[in-house]
């Protein structure tokens, strides 16, 4: 009966793992009930790693390669309970194929704003997010402190603790590295590669190597990025005041045109009462400062120094000049009469 059990027993004289898509870290070789034949062939291909566990502990590791197994091979087998066989008989072991190929186009960024200081703004919320490539390199350590003995692991398992360990990391550094964030976008590269130094280790401890890390964009949420573009705005403009008396001169043209006329300029231009009342003065600088223009060169002629007069005070009817504008450039004129 014994005899009888020992010959329905399957053996497996030929172990090799063809990875089918992408994706997959490490599988466990399907072996149940099975016992691996003395001599068998085990083949381990390029990108491939794998690893026996016997009595759940690691006996060995074969890389690339084509192997047959024996005691020479696979030392493990001299502990084997197998004295009586001469270490000739089947024995049973787990075996575990890893992919070491690289794992390209693994996302990271931050799901929600992270806080940091910044001596521009003191503090603001921000956003990051890139990519990353790594690849398995110690099947040992990442069996040990990653796959286990689970039937499959895949990269989709490890995608959410390895983001989480690039957000903490790249937390800290943005936060360390002084760089205000109006010039974070320039430096880029530079944060890129001190972020691949600092997780390089973190890799390295789960039998891992990172190969390459990118900082892709840097930014603000919506809200924040609304009032940074309207800084920037200001910034741009410079003086308010000459940017209103620019304003000003070249739509007075445009306005004489439309319905309204220059009077409909202040609806036309105004985003509300403080810019209005910015508008207003400045208008009033401007068309003082243009009266001279409109007086000819011979300014001992009366009825031309009266006409510029009437213009004068209807802008003052209409709140472009004050009261005191007026008569100072009305004892201007009339002084050239003399």
């Amino acid at each position: 009966m014994a005899l009888m059990d020992f010959i329905r027993k399957q053996f497996v004289d030929v172990i090799q793992w063809t990875e089918e898509g992408d994706g997959v870290l490490a599988t466990r070789y399907p072996m149940q009930d099975f016992e691996i034949q003395y001599g068998a062939q085990l083949t381990v291909r390029e990108s491939q790693m794998a690893v026996f566990i016997n009595e759940g502990q690691i006996a060995d590791v074969f890389g690339p390669g084509l192997y047959t197994l024996t005691t020479r091979t696979l030392p493990v087998l001299t502990y084997l309970k197998n004295w009586d066989k001469l270490f000739e008989s089947p024995f049973k072991s787990d075996v575990y194929f890893f992919s070491t190929r690289l794992q390209l186009d693994c996302k990271w960024g931050t799901p929600n704003p992270i806080t940091i200081r910044d001596k521009d703004f003191g503090m603001v919320r921000m956003r990051a997010f890139g990519i990353y490539s790594y690849r398995l390199a110690d099947a040992r350590k990442f069996h040990s402190e990653i796959s286990g003995t689970r039937e499959q692991y895949t990269v989709a398992d490890l995608d959410g603790q390895l983001r989480n360990l690039v957000i903490s990391s790249m937390t800290d550094l943005f936060g360390e590295s002084g760089v205000p964030f109006i010039d974070m976008a320039a430096n880029q590269d530079e944060l890129s590669r001190q972020l691949k130094s600092r997780l390089e280790g973190v890799f390295e401890r789960y039998g891992l190597a990172l190969d390459s890390f990118v900082v892709q964009n840097v930014s603000l949420p919506e809200e924040l990025q609304k009032i940074l573009d309207t800084r920037i705005g200001m910034n741009m403009i410079g003086d308010l005041g000459r940017y209103t008396q620019y304003q000003v001169a070249t739509s007075i043209p445009l306005a004489a045109q439309n319905e309204g006329g220059i009077a409909g300029i202040g609806a036309g231009l105004g985003a509300g009462l403080g810019i209005g009342q910015t508008m207003t003065a400045a208008m009033a600088q401007a068309t003082v400062a243009a009266a001279p223009a409109a007086v000819p060169a011979a300014t001992g002629n009366a009825d031309e120094v009266v006409a510029t007069l009437e213009k004068l005070h209807g802008l003052v009817a209409k709140g472009i000049l004050s009261q005191a504008e007026f008569d100072a450039k009305k004892a201007e004129l009339l002084g050239r009469l003399g």
